[in-house]
């Protein structure tokens, strides 16, 4: 085995190819293996779905199940998403991490069930938290429910790798249902900690006061903010136009009020806002520091100035010349970027399924350095280093002495957790999960709105407590607490010295806040020298934009995710849950682990200048190669007929369906008895369904009405037709068989919340298993012992700051 570089052996499905991408982006060796006829995204959309999802791969065609063996004898992780498994073939091969991505998982009743993106997302949780709570459920664009199994696969497979320095491979286990469960923001949360289930909040946001805003000429991401700040700024702008209606009134000071006659102020702003032209109302609100965005479709990306300066897309070598594509969602490792791949032709790489050969051409590719990579000017901090290009990150074979005990991957590494609200505790709640130490920073001076706004505190207990509230209790379990006014010079050098004793730090404030504190990369790499930093502002930390203030759905709405999600070009409904939040999350947790992995070769720390709009535009599939073409498609799919979601017996209660070739619409037509559908010219081909939309609705959607949305997903699913109910909070906690079986949803006790469900972990190693295992801290109650434990303080230390006010 080659240990100048990970190998990677791909094979692929829609669950996993995501994952193959993300892995190219880190600077691994991707090997796709491919049917004679070439993989099936090398015909979709005009061959854009390969470009896209392969571009920088290799590619080879075994002849055999010994020739696919011994090119898996040379490989450190198996993606594997095929239908059967490769259980049998990776047999024996003990370094191996064998990442397993299947719709449903590998335990349970619904195994061997058919899922597509839309049934998982269905099945999954993520339906019910978008669309209009009067229409039916709407998918989000661009397969996110597959990506969101893509990038928990990357994570699993770097998770086996770092597990793999102290053992064996070992298997693990990636269900897609469960990677959307995990994903839902306060969705599910809503049912666990206040016994609700919201409605779909159309195109506002259920909990924050954000929303979708017609403008002159398309549509705003935006609202109200998050602090009595923005609203002043807010309402001081109204006045200034004579637009503020009533809404000087001392009334509409009290947030409560506010809230609760929403409805009202929108519709003040919603005329304010109609006037103006997207991209300039955006850009004079962010002059005032307020969150708004323009509503940007993906054609539109490469005009935006802060993903251009940022060098954010990326050229695609292809047959018939080169092709601009989105990028990777943070520049690795060391600030570098991939800037150019290759599509390459079907077994274009044979030569690797030979195991001698394939070792002498990994050889002389280590001495030429890494094809398809550019260097480019880094990150904060990063400028001056000696190297031109980024160094693959190399792989280490599992160790000679006996195996430690099978702690979780993670299990020895400390992480200081300087975030709030979503996307950042998103990310550490990963890294917790899997065994690290987290220690978040927090203070009744720096309150994190999920502790204390009343309006997003879900609870059964009073909404003034911050230590009951549910959302913040979800994201944070596993960690410890330190209570620390960092507005302090004494807080200042608390937080240094505990940065010392630290390997990661995350932080998701806004792009100077960390320079105003002393706290820049160059002094970060002074405190400790071989420090992961992981930023993670909405925008990034450099390009003209980086000062603009975000939310998840600000930054959906730059991204092209907000413009695609609706039934049409004049029909969009938008993501206004934080969707945005928790793929940055992902992102950002994927970053910590790969820039561990690189630590443990090169002995180098770096700072990883996360944008969370890179992350979430890295998530818009083959969109922009379709270009202008490509708009809101409802739950259509381009080639798959009919697909859709079909209204059921009872309130409110739907089933996703996806037909993907004739077969299955034969074996449809004689579920719904209506078999001389199959041979009805009208119906015959793909083509020829979406041409005939209404008769195939109507025929489909007679028959579902009819049943309970559970029994026409079974009965569909009996005969091999993707199929599933749409379910939301409380189906997928009271109900799932599935999420039941993998014991999805664990119950823990929380010292001033009682006990109560937690959203579970959805990659299961089967050596090294993460897990929950503690609940979610009372503000500040790690303090002691972590500055006892972690930066040595005495007690008398710790009591003279305790007096002073810096520990609160």
């Amino acid at each position: 085995m080659s240990e100048s570089a990970v190998k990677v052996v791909e094979l692929s499905s829609p669950f996993t190819r995501f994952a193959g991408r993300l892995l190219v982006g880190l600077g691994y060796e991707v090997v796709l293996v491919e049917p004679a006829e070439g993989d099936a995204t090398r015909r979709e959309l005009g061959g854009d779905a390969f470009v896209h999802w392969h571009a920088g791969k290799r590619s080879v065609v075994p002849a055999s199940p010994e020739e696919l063996r011994a090119l898996l004898a040379t490989a450190d992780v198996l993606l594997d998403g095929s239908p059967s498994g490769a259980e049998a073939l990776a047999e024996g091969l003990d370094d191996l991490v064998h990442v397993r991505v299947t719709p449903f998982g590998l335990i349970g009743p619904r195994t061997d069930w058919q899922g597509t993106d839309l049934v998982v997302a269905a099945l999954g949780g993520m339906l019910a938290q978008v669309g209009d709570p009067d229409g039916p459920p709407l998918r989000l664009p661009e397969h996110q429910a597959e990506q969101l199994a893509g990038v928990n696969a990357a994570i699993a497979a770097l998770l086996g790798l770092r597990a793999r320095r102290t053992g064996p491979g070992q298997l693990v286990d990636v269900s897609a249902q469960a990677c959307v469960a995990a994903a839902l923001e306060a969705g599910t949360l809503a049912y666990l900690h206040e016994d609700r289930v919201p409605p779909r909040p159309g195109s506002v946001h259920p909990l924050v006061p954000h929303g979708l805003f017609r403008a002159a000429d398309g549509y705003l991401g935006g609202g109200l903010g998050g602090s009595p700040r923005m609203w002043d700024a807010l309402l001081d702008w109204l006045r200034e136009e004579d637009a503020a209606a009533d809404l000087t009134e001392p009334r509409w000071q009290d947030p409560v009020e506010r809230k609760k006659h929403q409805e009202h102020v929108f519709k003040v702003v919603q005329d304010f806002v109609g006037t103006w032209p997207k991209a300039e109302f955006a850009e004079r609100a962010q002059a005032r520091k307020l969150p708004w965005a323009a509503v940007d479709l993906p054609h539109e990306l490469p005009d935006n100035p802060q993903l251009a300066a940022r060098d954010f897309f990326t050229r695609v070598r292809t047959p018939e010349g080169e092709r601009t594509d989105l990028g990777f969602p943070f520049a690795f490792p060391e600030g570098h970027r991939v800037r150019e791949l290759e599509v390459r032709g079907v077994g274009a790489d044979q030569h690797l399924l030979d195991a001698e050969d394939a070792e002498d051409a990994e050889d002389a590719e280590d001495a030429e350095g890494t094809e398809g990579t550019e260097g480019t000017e880094g990150t904060e901090g990063t400028e001056g280093t000696e190297e031109a290009e980024p160094r693959p990150t190399p792989a280490i074979p599992a160790e000679q002495a006996p195996a430690q005990p099978a702690y979780p991957a993670l299990h020895g590494i400390r992480v200081l957790d300087l975030t709030w609200v979503l996307a950042g505790p998103y990310c550490t709640k990963v890294l917790a999960d899997h065994g690290a130490d987290v220690i978040k920073v927090e203070s009744m001076g720096r309150p994190d709105p999920t502790r204390f706004a009343p309006f997003m505190h879900l609870s059964r207990g009073p909404h003034t407590d911050p230590n009951t509230n549910g959302y913040f209790n979800e994201v944070n379990r596993n960690k410890r607490s330190i209570a620390l006014d960092t507005r302090t010079e004494d807080g200042i050098e608390v937080l240094r010295e505990l940065i010392a004793h630290c390997d990661v730090l995350v932080e998701n404030f806004s792009s100077t806040v960390m320079r105003k504190l002393g706290l820049g990369y160059e002094e970060l790499t002074r405190i400790n020298p071989d420090l992961v930093y992981v930023s993670m502002s909405g925008m990034g930390h450099t390009g003209p934009r980086n000062g603009w203030v975000s939310y998840a759905d600000t930054v959906s709405a730059s991204a092209g995710l907000t413009g695609l999600t609706g039934w049409g070009p004049d029909d969009v409904v938008g993501v206004i849950y934080g969707h945005g939040d928790i793929v940055a999350g992902l992102q950002a947790a994927l970053a910590t682990v790969a820039a561990l992995e690189h630590r443990a070769v090169t002995g180098r720390g770096q700072h990883i200048d996360l944008s969370q709009l890179e992350s979430t535009a890295a998530h818009m599939g083959t969109s922009l190669l379709g270009g202008p073409a490509v708009k809101p498609s409802g739950n259509t799919h381009p080639s798959w007929s009919p697909q859709g979601v079909y209204r059921c017996l009872g309130t409110d209660r739907w089933v996703a369906v996806s037909v993907r070739d004739d077969t299955e619409w034969a074996a449809l037509c004689e579920v719904i008895g209506r078999p001389e559908l199959t041979t009805d010219e009208r119906t015959f081909t793909a083509e020829a369904r979406r041409r005939s939309t209404a008769l195939v609705d109507s025929a489909l959607g007679e028959w579902t009405r009819t049943l309970p949305a559970d029994v026409a997903a079974e009965t569909l699913q009996a005969h091999g037709i993707p199929a599933g109910a749409v379910q939301d909070g409380r189906e997928l906690v009271e109900h799932d068989p599935q999420l039941r079986a993998r014991g999805f949803y664990v119950r823990k006790e929380h010292p001033v919340a009682g006990a109560f469900l937690h959203e579970g972990v959805p990659i299961r190693l089967a050596r090294t298993p993460g897990g929950i295992r503690e609940a979610a801290p009372v503000l500040g109650a790690d303090t002691d012992a972590v500055l006892s434990e972690v930066a040595g303080f005495s007690t008398e230390r710790v009591q003279r700051l305790r007096e002073a006010g810096v520990l609160r």
